[in-house]
């Protein structure tokens, strides 16, 4: 049994129309309307497939449990990050510029 073709309507193409802003007057309303219908004719085509499993399913869940230990470390001290480099001023290193004038 063959399932009808369906279409929109005027009505629902000028909502369409008002809702993106598109002037009438500048659009090709026949181009326009068989675009649409091909869209809904689409959705029309993935209607006919099963839906009704969860779409989360595919995913893997992760058990907090599993997840590494959040437990902080001592970072490295002031008077040692001076050492590794003379480009260390009032608490920042100096780094090569990336962007040039103008960007």
């Amino acid at each position: 049994m063959a399932a009808e073709k369906r279409t929109i309507d005027e009505n629902t193409l000028d909502a369409l129309l008002h809702l993106s802003r598109l002037d009438p007057a500048s659009t090709n309303m026949a181009v326009l309307k068989g675009q649409v219908d091909q869209i809904v004719e689409y959705f029309d085509l993935l209607s006919q497939f099963d839906d009704s499993e969860n779409p989360y399913d595919a995913y893997p869940t992760t058990v907090a449990d599993n997840l590494r230990d959040d437990s902080t470390v001592k970072g490295l001290d002031i008077p040692d990050v001076k050492k590794m480099t003379p480009e260390f001023m009032d608490g920042y290193f100096r780094v090569p510029k990336v962007l040039g004038e103008g960007a």
